[in-house]
C-alpha cells in the first residue's frame, strides 16, 4: 500500500503510531484482533524503515546485516546466520557489494541496506517511511519494485509512505491523507477520477480545494458507488488506519490483490479492484488466512548475546575511525606531559627552618620569611599538580562519553524497536568506556608519579584518579542519553567540566554555605581532596594546608562520593536509554 499526501498530512505520524513509536491520544489500533494500545507487536512481527540512515558508516554492508541477525534472531548456528545474511543480501540486490562500507554507499544502496536490516526477522508487517525520497528516478523505481517483490513473500504487508505518485500500478492500494483525514483509499486506477485530476501531478493541488474533512466525507460517500470487482481477492491485505475525524483513530481491515494475469507478469492489475474490496464490512479474513499471514514469532537473543555483539561492534567501529583513535592517543599521551612540565625535576625539597639559639634575630626573621615563601610555593605546586591531573582526567571523561549515545541515538532507537534491550546496550557502553577510563587514569598516575615522584600510597592515588575519570565519564554518558543531539550533549558536558575547578575550592575557598551546597556534585573536589590525603604523613601535606582554606575530606568518603557519581551517571544513562527519543 502507498500512503501519500502533502507534507504535514500525517503520513509519517501514522506509520510511527502503527510501529509503536508514538502513542495515540484516542482511538485504537488492531492487528490480528490484538489491540496494540494494550499489547505491543513482537519485535519480530514488525519492520520499520525510517527516513534516516540506520547503519554505522564504518561497518560494511555484510557486517551490518550480520550484526542485525545476531541482535534480533536467536537459536541460529554461525553457518545458519551466515546463510541468512547472504540470502537477505541477495533479496535486496546487495550481494555483489557486501564488503563495501556504509559511508560510501549511494542513497539507493543505503535504502536497500535499511530494508535488509529489517528483513532479518522476516516481519509480517513492513513499514517504510519515505524510503524513495531524494532518489533519482531510476533508483526510486528499483526501490518500489523491490518493495513490490517483498510484499509478495510470506504474506507480508508493506506500507510505504511516499510523496511520489509514480509507479501506482505496483501498489495494491493507495491511501491519500490530507490534514489528518483519510481522503481516499482504494486502487490507484480510481485515484485520478476521485480527485477530478487528469494527471498524477494534479492530485495534490486538487486536495487544496477542500478541507480534509470534506474529502474524507466524499470518499466515504463514493466508495460504495464503484462497480463490483471483476475477480475475487486471493490474499488478505490488512491493517490500515483510517482517521474518521480529528480525534478518533479506527482500524479498517482491507483486501487488495493483483489478478492472476497481473501476478504472472509481476504487476498489480489495480484496474480490476474497487474500494469496495477494501471495506472491513464486506470482507472477513478466514482462519486459514490468519494462520498463513501470522507466522510463529522469532525469539529475541539473550541479553548476554546482545551485549557481546554490541561490544564487539563498538570496538570494531572505534578502531576503524582513525580520527577518534588519534584523538584518544593524543589525549592519553599529551595530557600527562602537560602536568609534568611544571615539575620535571620532581617535587622540590622542603628546607628545615633553623631554630638554633646561635642565630641572630635578623637572620632568623629572614630564614622564617624564606621558609614561608618556599612552603607557599611548594604547597601551591603540589595542590596545583594534583588538581591539574584531576581536571585533565575530567576533560578526558567528558570526551569519552559526551557523544556516545547522542551521536547514534536514532540507530539505537531503531534497534530497540527491533528487540534490543537497553540494559545490554548500556552494559556494552560501560565496558567499552571502562577500558578507556582505565588506560587514561593508570597511565596518568604512572607517568606523573614517575616524573614528579609524589609521596603517598600509589594504589590509592590510582584509585582516586580512576574513579574521578569514571565519575565524569558516567555522568556525561547520562547527559548523552538525555540530550536531543550530540552538540547539546557536548556543550553541557563541557560546561560541567568548566565548573569543576572554580567550585572545587582548590584555588579559592568558597563561602561555607555555597561549599556545602555544591561540593557533593563536584567530582574534582573529591578526587583532589583524596589525593592530598594520601600524603597526610608527609611534610607536603602540611605545606598544602598552609595555602588552602578548603577543608579536606577523608579518603573513604572521597571514594564513596565518586562511586556515587558513577552510579548516578549510569542510572541517568539507563533512564535516558529507556525513554524513546526519535525526534
Amino acid at each position: 500500500m502507498a500512503i501519500v499526501g502533502p507534507s504535514g498530512s500525517g503520513k509519517s505520524t501514522l506509520l510511527k503510531t502503527i510501529a509503536g513509536v508514538r502513542e495515540t491520544d484516542t482511538g485504537s489500533i488492531h492487528w490480528h484482533a490484538q489491540n496494540l494500545a494494550e499489547e505491543d507487536l513482537l519485535p519480530s512481527e514488525i519492520g520499520y524503515v525510517p527516513q534516516f540512515s540506520i547503519a554505522y558508516d564504518y561497518l560494511t554492508i555484510r557486517e551490518s546485516v550480520d550484526a542485525a541477525v545476531q541482535l534480533r534472531v536467536s537459536g541460529l548456528t554461525a553457518e545458519q546466520r551466515s546463510d541468512c545474511a547472504a540470502r537477505i543480501l541477495r533479496e535486496v540486490g546487495l550481494e555483489k557489494i557486501e564488503d563495501r562500507r556504509v559511508k560510501v554507499l549511494s542513497g539507493g544502496e543505503k535504502r536497500r541496506l535499511a530494508l535488509a536490516l529489517e528483513l532479518v526477522s522476516s516481519p509480517s508487517l513492513l513499514l517504510c517511511d519515505e524510503v524513495t525520497s531524494g532518489l533519482d528516478p531510476k533508483s526510486e523505481e528499483e526501490i518500489v519494485q523491490l518493495l513490490y517483490r517483498l510484499s509478495r513473500e510470506d504474506h507480508r504487508i508493506v506500507l510505504s509512505v511516499t510523496h511520489s505518485l509514480r509507479h501506482l500500478s505496483l501498489y495494491d492500494s493507495v491511501a491519500v491523507l490530507y490534514q489528518g483525514y483519510l481522503a481516499y483509499h482504494g486502487p490507484g486506477s480510481y485515484l485520478l477520477e476521485h480527485f477530478g485530476a487528469h494527471d498524477p501531478e494534479e492530485v495534490f493541488p486538487a486536495l487544496a480545494r477542500k478541507p480534509g474533512e470534506e474529502w474524507h466525507a466524499a470518499w466515504k460517500k463514493r466508495a460504495r458507488g464503484y462497480p463490483p470487482s471483476l475477480e475475487a481477492p486471493s490474499r488478505p491485505f490488512e491493517s490500515f488506519l483510517e482517521k474518521t475525524d480529528q480525534s478518533r483513530l479506527t482500524v479498517e481491515k482491507t483486501t487488495a490483490v493483483p489478478s492472476a494475469e497481473a501476478e504472472a507478469i509481476g504487476l498489480a492489475d489495480t484496474a480490476k479492484k474497487t474500494p469496495a474490496e477494501f471495506d472491513i464490512e464486506d470482507e472477513a479474513e478466514t482462519e486459514e488466512d490468519k494462520l498463513q499471514s501470522r507466522r510463529v514469532p522469532v525469539d529475541t537473543p539473550s541479553a548476554l548475546t546482545q551485549f557481546t555483539v554490541l561490544l564487539q561492534r563498538r570496538w570494531r567501529i572505534f578502531f576503524r575511525d582513525r580520527s577518534q583513535v588519534w584523538l584518544h592517543l593524543a589525549l592519553l599521551l599529551g595530557f600527562p606531559c602537560l602536568v609534568v612540565i611544571f615539575a620535571l625535576n620532581g617535587l622540590p625539597q622542603i628546607q628545615n627552618l633553623n631554630m638554633g639559639t646561635d642565630v641572630n634575630v635578623v637572620e632568623q626573621l629572614r630564614e622564617t620569611n624564606t621558609f614561608i615563601l618556599q612552603s607557599t610555593k611548594v604547597g601551591s605546586l603540589v595542590s596545583g599538580l594534583v588538581m591539574f591531573q584531576v581536571i585533565l582526567l575530567t576533560l578526558m571523561g567528558s570526551n569519552n562519553s559526551a557523544r556516545e549515545v547522542a551521536s547514534e541515538r536514532l540507530i539505537f532507537e531503531k534497534e530497540k524497536l527491533g528487540g534490543l534491550r537497553p540494559s545490554s546496550y548500556l552494559a556494552s557502553k560501560a565496558c567499552f568506556l571502562f577500558v578507556l577510563v582505565a588506560a587514561q587514569s593508570i597511565w596518568m598516575a604512572v607517568f606523573v608519579n614517575f616524573i614528579c615522584r609524589f609521596p603517598g600510597n600509589f594504589f590509592l592515588q590510582v584509585a582516586l584518579l580512576l574513579t574521578v575519570n569514571a565519575a565524569m565519564t558516567a555522568i556525561c554518558l547520562g547527559i548523552s542519553s538525555l540530550m536531543k543531539s550530540p552538540e547539546q550533549a557536548s556543550l553541557v558536558s563541557v560546561y560541567l567540566v568548566g565548573f569543576q575547578l572554580p567550585l572545587s575550592g582548590a584555588v579559592l575557598a568558597l563561602p561555607e554555605t555555597l561549599g556545602i551546597l555544591t561540593r557533593p556534585f563536584i567530582a574534582a573536589y573529591w578526587s583532589w581532596s583524596g589525593l592530598l590525603q594520601t600524603m597526610r604523613d608527609t611534610r607536603f601535606y602540611d605545606v598544602v594546608q598552609t595555602v588552602t582554606r578548603t577543608e579536606l575530606s577523608t579518603i573513604p568518603l572521597c571514594l564513596w562520593a565518586l562511586g556515587s557519581h558513577v552510579v548516578l551517571g549510569l542510572v541517568l544513562a539507563y533512564l535516558g536509554c529507556k525513554h524513546s527519543r526519535w525526534e
